[in-house]
């Protein structure tokens, strides 16, 4: 099961329309998102930050494959949060399951900006996938 969960009521799913970019601390890494050219559904909602930086080589721990199930893409969204859409309940109770919450807390799978500014993630210590599991 990858993408989405079918056990939860779907919600309403706003995408990027204009090209921005994601930086990744640490590492400064940065990937530039076309609207027009969206990852995701193997890895979260369409246009999530998951699907974006696995797209583009960043390899971030989701052992539930994006569908809202754990909270093991845990991130940090340091700046330009007020570009992605606002967590629904379901994101929050599993954000409260995940170590170290601060107000900036969002899962990956879910949080998909719309495009109005950069941001930059910030990618915890524990949740970066250090070996490439070949899948």
């Amino acid at each position: 099961m990858r993408g989405r969960n079918p056990f939860l009521k779907a919600t309403d799913e706003r995408t990027p329309t204009k090209p921005y970019t994601i930086t990744v601390q640490p590492g400064n890494i940065v990937v530039h998102v076309d609207p027009a050219n969206l990852h995701g559904g193997d890895h979260g909602l369409v246009g999530s930050v998951l699907g974006e930086l696995m797209e583009a080589g960043v390899d971030i721990e989701h052992s539930c494959g994006g569908v809202l199930a754990c909270s093991t893409c845990h991130v940090y969204i340091a700046s330009g949060g007020k570009s992605c859409g606002e967590a629904s309940e379901e994101e929050e109770d599993m954000i409260d399951s995940a170590p170290a919450v601060r107000s900036t807390s969002r899962l990956a799978c879910q949080c998909v900006p719309d495009g109005s500014t950069d941001i930059v993630v910030e990618i915890p210590s524990w949740n970066r996938n250090a070996v490439k599991e070949g899948h």
